[in-house]
């Protein structure tokens, strides 16, 4: 989390457009006020349309009229509160995510991804600095939002300890962990938590519609690639020479960071740590490998959506992180007792008190705006007009991203953006015949690029933090600067490897996750 002191007080604001954003968006309320706000409007709406016939708009899921159910009525409110901790509690993205970061929170308060991360970087050499760096970024989301408070800094002491400008490392983190959010070669929680919201306004066209919680992986693995090659370009080429020209480093020597080596206690525990891991991965590949493994399908499929072993991601998640971490806190000597596993556990979900709330007031929207069928409304008159204007499947996918990123610049959370847009866009594009697995992969695009350009970003003013540490007068507008090449070309970039990847190769975007629906 932020710490208010390390936020910089004397930051100017943005002028022009960029300052109109920020103005803008701290205009509106908090994300969860959002959803009350989006909650009373879906009352209100399904109140006043109910009456209306709307003969034309053919329900799929019943081939009948579309017909809008007034929530405001005795038997809708009652049936409302009844479910209300029903609903809550069956979130589709709530539990996925608390269970998830159990684990997370034990490998991070043991040290176990502190360590993995410097034994990572600590042999690179120096001209592939740079790729490391981002690949280690990228491989932090699988923490959530380690890479903020532990990659981003770390980018800085690396590049200084390397002589080389301290801004351009903490820039191509930044870029790495916030701006690639979504690229991963590992499964994390963003991918269940996505997930969650996409299957629940799919369920909307279709109730028997499921989606794989890796539906999106082999696209985001490939993206990962694309995002080293193009921040290590951008690093080496754009930001880094602009630096060494323009901007001296001002700060103190004694008070700037230092990565501290791995001492002989970490190194131990990381050794027997990965050990594990690989003992355990090789033991999960002879578990699944005959075809009677109780980890397939009834047909013998690994990845059809109801085999166990796809059921399982969410608690391979978990165990990844709990049982190493726990290993290595023991072998470092960093765990003393069980107690300070469940400590780390404890942590862990003192942070999520911000989400429940949030998540709560995310349910109770969707149960209304699901059970009213405006979501079916919007979606039938959405597609229809865009059935009108005979645009290409591209042209339609192009268009989902960038009003994706305009979004981004007043909202920052991406499970929050998810939860109002896609029941919007999942419903409206598959009536286009284009499935809600590449809706997905659209928006993820977009919410990961511009993250690194909003203000509004909760960790934007740490990085800027972070960055005065070398650059006394750095602001929010330097950062800006810094990390608009990468925004920019990372949205470009993207999007070219997206309607690539989909149109011109036909490769599939991840497991059981076909395009047309």
């Amino acid at each position: 989390m932020v710490d208010e002191k390390d936020v910089p007080a004397d930051s100017a604001p943005v002028r022009g457009f960029l300052g109109w954003v920020e103005w803008a968006g701290n205009k509106l309320p908090d994300p969860a006020m959002l959803f009350v706000w989006a909650l009373l409007i879906a009352w209100l709406a399904s109140a006043l349309l109910a009456p209306v016939d709307f003969v034309d708009d053919i329900d799929p899921r019943t081939k009948k009229p579309l017909e809008i159910k007034n929530q405001l009525t005795g038997a809708a409110l009652t049936v409302f509160l009844t479910r209300m901790v029903e609903t809550f509690v069956g979130f589709p993205p709530l539990g996925v995510v608390l269970v998830a970061l159990l684990g997370v929170g034990v490998a991070e308060h043991t040290g176990f991804i502190g360590a993995l991360i410097k034994a990572m970087l600590s042999f690179t050499p120096r001209l592939l600095l740079t790729p490391m760096l981002i690949t280690v970024a990228i491989i932090s989301h699988s923490a959530g939002d380690t890479g903020y408070v532990l990659v981003v800094p770390l980018g800085g002491v690396i590049f200084y300890a390397a002589g080389r400008h301290p801004l351009a490392g903490i820039a191509a983190a930044f870029a790495a962990v916030s701006g690639g959010f979504s690229a991963n070669f590992l499964p994390s929680a963003l991918d269940p938590l996505l997930q969650g919201f996409t299957q629940s306004a799919a369920q909307i066209i279709d109730p028997q519609r499921t989606v794989n919680p890796l539906c999106n992986y082999y696209f985001m693995a490939t993206s990962s690639l694309l995002i080293i090659g193009v921040g290590w370009f951008i690093t080496d080429w754009i930001i880094e020479p602009r630096l060494k020209r323009d901007t001296l480093v001002d700060g103190d020597p004694a008070e700037m960071p230092r990565m501290d080596p791995l001492l002989g206690p970490e190194k131990r525990g990381l050794a027997v740590a990965l050990a594990l891991l690989v003992v355990a991965a090789a033991g999960l590949v002879v578990v699944a490998y005959p075809e009677d493994s109780p980890l397939r399908s009834a047909s013998g499929s690994l990845t059809e959506h109801n085999a166990p072993g796809m059921k399982m991601i969410v608690p391979l998640i978990f165990l990844l992180f709990l049982i190493p971490g726990t290993v290595y806190g023991y072998a470092a000597g960093t765990v003393k007792s069980h107690r300070d596993v469940i400590k780390g556990m404890s942590k862990s979900m003192s942070t999520m008190g911000y989400y429940l709330v949030l998540a709560f007031f995310a349910a109770l929207f969707t149960y209304a705006f699901r059970e009213s069928n405006l979501g079916a409304l919007v979606a039938l008159k959405g597609a229809r007009f865009l059935e009108s204007m005979a645009l290409p499947a591209e042209a339609t996918i192009i268009g989902i991203i960038l009003i994706s990123t305009l979004v981004n610049l007043l909202i920052g959370s991406a499970s929050a953006k998810w939860a109002l847009l896609g029941p919007i866009f999942v419903p409206m594009l598959m009536r286009l015949h284009l499935s809600p697995e590449l809706t997905q992969a659209a928006y993820r695009v977009a919410d990961s690029s511009t993250n690194i350009i909003t203000p509004l970003m909760p960790y934007f003013p740490l990085a800027v933090a972070f960055s005065q540490r070398y650059v006394k007068q750095t602001g929010i507008g330097t950062l800006m600067a810094l990390m608009l090449p990468f925004s920019l070309s990372f949205l470009a970039a993207w999007t070219g490897l997206l309607l690539v990847y989909w149109k011109v190769l036909g490769w599939p975007l991840g497991i059981d996750a076909p395009y047309d629906y």
